[in-house]
């Protein structure tokens, strides 16, 4: 799975630790998932892209 969490999450001034923190996981998971060695679960992905204010598509892709 591939993502744009990083991106946004700078574009918008916000550490790790701040993300981890609002959604409930350590700020390790969040790097996790921002290189892609992690796949988080379906509300996790729901509670990041909310946290962002963004849409589930704009953040996260399967990749064939």
């Amino acid at each position: 799975m591939k993502n744009n969490v990083k991106f946004v999450r700078m574009k918008k001034g916000v550490t790790q630790e701040q993300l981890a923190k609002k959604v409930g996981v350590t700020r390790q998971t969040i790097g996790l998932i921002e290189k892609g060695d992690y796949n988080p679960t379906l509300s996790l992905c729901i509670a990041i892209a909310s946290e962002l204010t963004q849409t589930l598509d704009s953040l996260f892709w399967e990749v064939e």
